[in-house]
């Protein structure tokens, strides 16, 4: 019954951990449905109005990796990515409300029809006697747009965690794959190229499990799973970084002068520009697997701190008692910092001994994941204490590992655990064999950084000249 209680914990802590997929097992069969929206869609449709929309053509925006789709015995037929990234394109290119999309892939169909309603409207002059009704023109381009998916990685990261015990057990598993995509526009005038922006998107897939195996009697085996995979579609996953480089093309042309929104919505157009280039900011810093590698720590740092401090000596029944602490940080380095303590603490054994301590600790730390949030550290350095009831002080060295959560770039909430070895018998006034009077110290605290780092967008300005080499005066001449 014991087991059966902890399978079921399981199996309920699988359903509504990930309810969303479990509750959405596919027991009939789907009606046709709209094409499900990315997160990027709403941000698309939320661009300001333009003053004038750009024809624009895009003849081929092509799947470039040549990757197919890998099995557990090699490789199919069956591309990794979807051939169809063109109109992926030109359906964002609608949606963004700035650009008139042209059909260019499939020219040749285009012109055979346009000659087929020519040669039929000549014919029905011909036979009635009148004078053949003319075909419009073709709508021409301004700007090519060109690029195409060129990267598409698997496996970038894999992982998983599972346990069994007595026949019970459960796991998780998840792999990430990328898929990168350049955009760039292209002038039909002068062959220059305007604009280029490159985007990426992972590609997650999950699997959870969880089950029971076991002889509950004898030839009675009892046997129960459950669990579910899901993966992200590439589809999706291509649309979604599609709808991002049409959104940074319309924003970067915008700064650049090669298109303008309407008067009413420059205010909205500036704002847009300023997050984008904030968001820019921050990509630049962040290298792979998400790794955020901006300085968020200030160089000088007031750290105060509480805690217990307990001796390890010749006496018995050692009892924790009151840490206070206060110093100052230097950072030399994102990873390195010179720092000064100010310790006031009390060590004491049950009925045998208690006094106090005045302790002044000079370490050198090494913070290991400066950039992030939250990072552990460690510290070693020299220092001395002085006992209330002396006037003579001591020297000691000190060891310590720490942690530190960042609430923000000026607030840090800090742990620390440190030995204190002192090379002295007398700590704690009795001296007996050969080892050395030692204390520990355990504390939580505060790191206030006075500099912390200010990030701000880099919106830029650029000369007439420099929009004059780009070729938006062709874009305009052509409007």
């Amino acid at each position: 019954m014991r087991h059966l209680t902890v399978l079921l914990f399981i199996v309920v802590f699988l359903l509504f951990t990930n309810c969303g997929t479990y509750f959405n097992q596919p027991i009939s069969q789907g009606s046709a449905r709209m094409g499900e929206s990315t997160n990027v869609s709403k941000v698309l449709a939320e661009l300001p109005e333009p003053q004038q929309k750009v024809v624009v053509g895009v003849y081929n925006f092509k799947d470039q990796t040549g990757q197919f789709k890998p099995t557990e015995n090699g490789s199919t037929f069956s591309t990794a990515v979807t051939q169809g990234s063109t109109a992926i394109l030109i359906k964002a290119l609608e949606d963004s409300k700035w650009f008139i999309p042209t059909e260019r892939e499939n020219l040749n169909n285009l012109l055979n029809e346009r000659q087929i309603i020519i040669s039929t409207r000549q014919e029905f002059a011909k036979a009635n006697g009148t004078t053949p009704e003319r075909l419009r023109p073709l709508l021409f381009a301004g700007i090519l747009l060109e690029g195409g998916i060129v990267s598409y990685d698997t496996n970038i990261v894999t992982g998983g965690i599972g346990a069994r015990y007595f026949g019970i057990g459960g796991s998780a598993k998840y792999r990430q794959d990328r898929i990168t995509i350049y955009l760039r526009a292209v002038s039909t005038s002068t062959g220059e190229i305007l604009k280029t922006v490159y985007v990426s998107k992972t590609i997650l897939s999950q699997a959870l499990d969880a089950n029971y195996f076991r002889f509950v009697s004898f030839q009675r085996l009892l046997e129960a799973e459950t669990g579910f995979t899901r993966n992200e579609p590439i589809q999706l996953a291509v649309s979604e970084a599609v709808e991002k480089a049409v959104h940074s093309l319309v924003l970067e042309g915008i700064e650049d002068n090669l298109w303008s929104p309407i008067q009413e919505d420059e205010t909205k157009a500036q704002e847009l520009i300023d997050k984008y280039y904030s968001e820019k900011d921050v990509a630049a810093d962040t290298k792979l697997y998400d790794r955020y590698y901006k300085r968020r720590r200030g160089s000088s740092v007031f750290t105060m701190s509480g805690g217990i401090g307990v001796i390890d000596g010749d006496l018995p029944n050692s009892t924790p008692d009151i840490l206070g602490r206060f110093g100052y940080k230097q950072y030399l380095s994102p990873h390195l910092n010179l720092n000064l303590f100010v310790n006031q603490f009390r060590l004491r054994n049950k009925d045998l001994f208690e006094n106090s301590f005045l302790s002044i600790n000079l370490n050198a730390e090494f913070t290991v994941l400066p950039f992030d949030d939250f990072t552990p550290y460690i510290y070693s350095g020299v220092g001395f204490h002085l006992r209330q009831d002396e006037a003579e002080s001591l020297t000691k060295v000190q060891l310590g590992i720490g942690l530190e959560y960042m609430v923000s770039n000026s607030l840090g909430i800090t742990a620390f655990a440190e030995p204190n070895f002192t090379f002295s018998d007398e700590l704690d006034g009795v001296i007996n064999g050969t080892r050395d009077d030692f204390y520990y110290n355990f504390g939580i605290g505060l790191n206030f950084y006075l500099n912390s780092p200010k990030f701000k967008s880099k919106s830029r300005q650029i000369s007439q000249e420099e929009v004059n080499s780009l070729g938006s005066g062709m874009i305009k001449e052509k409007e």
